[in-house]
């Protein structure tokens, strides 16, 4: 049983409830069903370690998930103050981030890329836009390792991410929390249960954010209210709702001097301040549960989200020789405090003004028999999804371009400001796409310690990309027309040797495919290219402590996509990408999650990938699409990286904290620059006032670390410098 959401299993959707129910062996009543619901609950408020999960397809114990999962628990997600996705990805191994172009960051899982292919998912259905996801409404994070296309489609060659919502429940349980920091930082928090009947609740999580950051500042608020009835009974549905909005800066980065980072304060920034990223995520939520005498059960959720996005960005770099002091270029030995930044970009600016609409259905069946003398657990199911992307462009004002003024490396806290609403915004793309899938899998158990997993998707993927003129002569045009259709299998296989109910050992393999359209658009040569494929061989083991509370994961892994796309140089005209690229990564990982002793808690997560290589690429250059070199280690690859945390409760009311999060040297794609390694540690002091009021001291980055958090091969975003936040946490 690994580190999964145990706590709650508030997780995928209208699927919470569920879990509590396959869980409690017989029903029928309705009385078991909430008592286990009762029961699991809080745990997740009070614990690291997690023993369940839905990430899988069903309610499932971890152990009996061939394959690596790790879960950030809310206790954790508390405990080291987590604010966003990319915060608490950084408490798993095995994580790295590229700086994209335009500002974006792309999430790397075992080298592979994970945002960019739409690897992350909300309740299990598929999350799709670029937006900058919270915290306020998860009950934990679900991190499964390793090809998983039969669980969730296109995607998944390194992995997926699971924000598991916080859902009503049958307990009594809310509270407050008001967190002040350095840099003006302010948070509020507000998780309201209310239960409205014997077998009804609503729940309503807020969050409202505000902060200089350096001078990319945090503005950003979210409210997610949702009501459950018919909890652990035979019919239960859901309806939530979910809305974040910001309108924070955005930190576009710093460029490399010499291949190396630049000697300045971690805390400087030298970006507009109408440097700007806007946007909103808006999702609708229906569910729909019902579940029978024999204990099985069929989930239905319907999920319609708006996504909203506009981000301009200025892209920090070194002026002209001429504007420079002296009128010398830019060099290690002559950079200084009067060294001048130029801030532009295309048209002025770095921009991504993007629309979605996604409408995503998923339907359930989980169930359990036994036949030829052996015991099944089989889920089936079939989900559709239905995406319309809208990509705009812009250009200076008829009056003039809009002129970025420069900075030196003295004014390190942002400056100067242009009207970015005088520029001109025409759409000039748009991607229709619509997916479906269906797949079954069933558990078997072989003998009293032997279980088999086997499972077969199917998945049709059809996309349509459409480019726009925004010329005067012929706005609105259609310059480009492009679509393309793939169906494809999915293969999962896994084999479980059980020996005691303490250990669990498993053996895995598992394919997964990326389409050309996975980043809503098709080159002239995408769509005409078949998906790229994957595979994934696993060995690793669950071993929970004598006592339960504690559990150890250790794996194995063996990732290749074994046929990456690449130009064809040896045609002159080409029409079409060739799938002749190779590179895999091997390696090991291992997680502990729980108490070691009453008052000793701890969270550890580790990478070790000594083994990552592109194999094969162009047949003519040896490079790949992406510019990397046969026989280079990929990028954005690390060897080692991993984070430690760990609590001890000193008194009944003061508990201690503290933690590392580590990352060897990296590298970003298509560069020969490599950025250190780091180590950062984090500290943490909790009282307990009585009367359900805490307090609570966060320290991170305590010696001020400068070290690059995320690469691109022509910049790099440092690291959070130290931060002091003090939080209050009222429970009632």
């Amino acid at each position: 049983m690994l580190a999964l959401g145990s706590a709650s299993s508030q997780a995928q959707t209208a699927a919470a409830p569920a879990p509590a129910a396959s869980a409690s062996a017989p029903t029928g009543t309705v009385l078991p069903v909430v008592r286990a619901r009762v029961q699991a609950e809080p745990a997740g408020k009070d614990s690291v370690q997690a023993t369940t999960t839905r990430i899988g397809k069903g309610k499932q114990e971890l152990r009996d998930v061939p394959q690596s999962v790790t879960v950030v628990t809310e206790r954790l997600i508390d405990d080291r103050n987590l604010d966003t996705l990319k915060d608490t990805l950084k408490n798993t191994a095995g994580i790295s981030f590229l700086a994209a172009e335009g500002g974006e960051e792309d999430i790397r899982l075992r080298g592979f890329s994970l945002q960019a292919t739409g690897d992350i998912f909300v309740d299990g259905l598929r999350d799709p836009a670029f937006y900058e996801r919270d915290s306020f409404n998860w009950d934990r994070l679900e991190v499964l390792r390793g090809s998983a296309s039969m669980l969730f489609g296109r995607g998944s060659t390194g992995g997926a991410v699971n924000q598991v919502s916080k859902l009503p429940t049958l307990y009594a349980g809310s509270e407050v929390a008001v967190t002040l920091g350095n840099q003006g930082y302010l948070r509020g928090t507000a998780d309201l249960n209310l239960k409205t009947g014997d077998n009804a609740a609503v729940r309503i999580n807020g969050m409202v954010n505000l902060g200089d950051n350096y001078g990319a500042k945090i503005d950003k608020h979210g409210i997610a209210p949702s009501f459950r009835w018919g909890i652990g009974t035979s019919d239960e549905f859901l309806v939530s709702l979910y809305h974040l909005e910001n309108n924070n800066g955005i930190n576009y980065g710093l460029p490399f001097l010499n291949g190396k980072m630049l000697p300045v304060d971690p805390s400087s920034y030298y970006g507009l301040l109408s440097d700007v990223s806007t946007g909103s995520a808006t999702m609708t939520t229906l569910g729909y549960i019902k579940r029978f005498a024999d204990r099985s059960e069929w989930k239905t959720t319907l999920r319609v989200g708006r996504y909203e996005r506009d981000q301009r960005a200025s892209a920090v770099r070194f002026a002209a020789a001429a504007l420079q002091p002296g009128g010398v270029a830019v060099s290690a030995a002559t950079f200084g405090p009067n060294t001048v930044f130029q801030r532009s970009g295309g048209a002025g600016t770095h921009a991504k003004i993007q629309d979605l609409d996604a409408i995503t259905f998923q339907s359930d069946y989980d169930t359990k028999f036994q036949a030829f003398g052996m015991k099944h657990s089989v889920q089936a199911g079939v989900d559709f999804t239905k995406d319309d992307f809208i990509g705009f462009t812009t250009a200076n004002p008829a009056s003039g371009a809009l002129i970025k003024p420069t900075i030196t490396a003295a004014q390190n806290r942002g400056s100067g400001w242009v009207d970015e609403s005088l520029r001109i915004v025409n759409k000039n793309r748009d991607f229709e796409s619509e997916a479906v899938g269906a797949y079954a899998q069933d558990l078997v158990q072989l003998s009293p310690t032997w279980k088999l997993l086997a499972g077969l998707r199917w998945d049709r993927f059809e996309g349509r990309y459409r480019t726009y003129s925004t010329a005067a002569t012929n706005f609105g045009a259609v310059t480009a027309d492009r679509a393309r259709a793939d169906s494809l299998f999915s293969e999962r296989l896994g084999v479980l040797w059980q020996p005691t109910p303490l250990t669990s050992f498993h053996f895995s393999y598992g394919t997964s495919f990326n389409t050309s359209g996975d980043a809503y658009q098709f080159d002239a040569l995408g769509s005409n290219t078949p998906p790229e494929k994957s595979r994934n061989f696993e060995l690793g083991a669950k071993i929970d402590s004598d006592s339960g509370k504690a559990t150890l994961r250790l794996a194995l892994f063996h990732a290749t996509k074994y046929n990456e796309r690449n130009r064809d140089e040896e045609s002159v005209s080409p029409t079409n990408y060739v799938l002749s690229g190779q590179r895999h990564a091997a390696g090991f990982e291992i997680d502990v999650a729980g108490r070691i002793t009453p008052k000793w808690e701890t969270f550890v997560s580790v990478a070790w990938i000594p083994d990552a290589e592109v194999d094969r690429a162009s047949s003519v250059l040896g490079t790949t699409l992406t510019g990397e070199t046969v026989g280079q280690r990929p990028g954005l690859t690390p060897e080692l990286s991993g984070t430690v945390w760990s609590t001890y409760q000193l008194t009944p009311r003061l508990r201690l904290g503290g933690g590392l999060n580590a990352r060897s040297k990296d590298k970003p794609q298509q560069s020969g620059i490599v950025a250190r390694g780091y180590v950062t540690g984090d500290l943490m002091a909790e009282y307990d006032a009585g009367g359900g009021l805490l307090f609570k001291l966060n320290l991170s980055n305590v010696t001020n670390k400068l070290y690059a958090e995320t690469l691109y091969r022509g910049h790099y975003i440092a690291g959070k410098p130290r931060t002091v936040q003090l939080s209050s946490v009222l429970k009632f």
